[in-house]
């Protein structure tokens, strides 16, 4: 590991917390939340941690102009199943940021208790001129390493 790289992910303290209300539309016949809905709430919760940053999503497209921020991998680990009118706290933070990718962990809780655990891996994307359609990485910005540093 570089120095640079160390530095960085050592410093990366901004986590930001999403209080959410499970809804029926939330859940399966069992009662409990269908497991794919655990990742539209991360993905949100990444929106709205940029946003803590200084970084909504919409403004952060246009400012540097990027397509966005795209999932190339994602995993979850389920340790208490949430139900309906369950009140969960789901709090991110970028784990480590590198040219032109980086990783989030979400973890929701029940209370007390870790419920779900969310891992991502985004890239700072932008459209690729020469594959019209395409994309293509793009490192990420000083300003925005900035902001998520302690």
């Amino acid at each position: 590991m570089t120095e640079d790289k160390q530095t960085i992910q050592e410093s990366i303290m901004l986590t930001n917390r999403v209080n959410r209300t499970i809804e029926w539309g939330d859940c399966d016949p069992a009662g409990i939340v269908f497991y794919p809905r655990y990742f539209a709430f991360f993905d949100d919760a990444t929106g709205q941690l940029f946003a803590a940053a200084g970084f909504p999503k919409y403004e952060m497209t246009q400012r540097f102009d990027i397509v966005g921020i795209p999932m190339v991998d994602t995993r979850s680990k389920f340790y208490i199943p949430s139900r309906y009118g369950d009140e969960v706290v789901i709090e991110s933070t970028v784990t480590e940021f590198r040219r032109s990718s980086f990783d989030v962990t979400h973890r929701l809780y029940k209370g007390e208790a870790l419920a779900v655990e969310g891992f991502e891996t985004r890239v700072w994307v932008r459209s690729a001129p020469e594959r019209p359609g395409g994309i293509q990485a793009q490192a990420i910005p000083e300003e925005v390493l900035g902001a998520f540093a302690g």
